[in-house]
């Protein structure tokens, strides 16, 4: 008789990423109303189903392992159709309207994935949502006009922000472009940008600055597609993610200063509580996770 797989524990699971949600184990125990010695217990329980560590000591706080990554975004899905069944049983589906708003880098990858399937799933929930540039979001969120927002970290965070986490800024230009002969020349570096303001184009000329290294904008457009086009064209160098990153451009120089990294936020509103603006804003958080650094550490 072919022996039955083992299943894993469902609380085990609500623990495991609780933990990781919370930065903290010893947090996450206070926020699931349990010892912190029983989340260690499920944590163990867990590696034991999984046959494999799912954490790894590193100094004073605990990493995620390979097999821990791959096993968070299962039990994030699993813990979401879990609810998602018990409410159907119950007669709980969701309901209502949200608003919803996305930088322009996130829409390709965001929104058939996350929204898409949210619809499919909750039919009930009526969904209307933009993409635009980070200050047009920021305003229409602002102005009340949006529930929830996905962008590109505002300068200064606000009690609405939760930041995500951090995305690295890439130069990216064609594969033909002259780089090194346009330094070795002192001729100004063309730069693709979006119009002022821009948070991603302030990065690129303040790097620059910093580095004594002289620029020009020699192309502007209102869209991502537009920066990509004239980048492809081989009219210069722009500074963005991987996000929706054309498969024929090279990344990155070691001739320019690096330009760091930027942080992915969501703005939600403050008045609204209701599960069903929960549960998208998780997706959507875990969908902006792959785009940040995948080294995280917890306590």
């Amino acid at each position: 008789m072919e022996k039955v797989p083992s299943s894993l524990d469902t609380e085990a699971l609500r623990s495991f990423v609780a933990g990781i949600d919370a930065g903290s184990f010893a947090l996450a125990a206070q926020r699931l109303c349990r010892s912190t010695s029983a989340v260690s217990a499920q944590l163990k329980k867990l590696e034991q189903q999984c046959g494999t560590a799912l954490t790894i000591k590193k100094g004073r706080h605990l990493e995620l392992t390979a097999s821990g990554e791959i096993l968070l975004g299962y039990a994030r899905r699993l813990l979401t159709l879990n609810d998602e069944a018990l409410r159907a049983v119950k007669g709980e589906l969701l309901q209502g309207e949200i608003r919803i708003g996305m930088q322009e880098d996130f829409g390709e990858s965001v929104m058939p994935g996350v929204l898409g399937h949210f619809s499919r799933q909750h039919s009930g929930v009526k969904i209307t949502a933009r993409i635009d540039r980070n200050q047009m979001l920021i305003n229409a969120f602002t102005a009340k006009s949006l529930d929830m927002a996905l962008i590109w970290q505002p300068p200064e965070l606000t009690n609405d922000n939760m930041l995500i986490g951090q995305c690295p800024l890439e130069w990216i230009h064609h594969p033909d472009a002259d780089v090194a002969g346009w330094l070795k020349r002192g001729e100004p570096l063309p730069l693709v940008a979006f119009e002022s303001p821009c948070v991603m184009r302030s990065r690129a000329t303040s790097c620059l600055d910093r580095a004594g290294i002289p620029w020009r904008i020699v192309f502007t457009s209102h869209s991502l597609s537009g920066i990509w086009a004239a980048v492809q064209a081989g009219l210069g160098i722009t500074v963005r993610t991987r996000a929706g990153l054309p498969a024929n451009l090279a990344i990155g120089t070691d001739l320019l200063p690096a330009p760091g990294s930027l942080g992915i936020t969501v703005l939600r509103a403050e008045n609204r509580h209701d599960e069903a603006l929960t549960l998208l804003q998780q997706l959507m958080v875990d969908a902006a996770q792959r785009f940040t650094h995948v080294g995280r550490t917890f306590a």
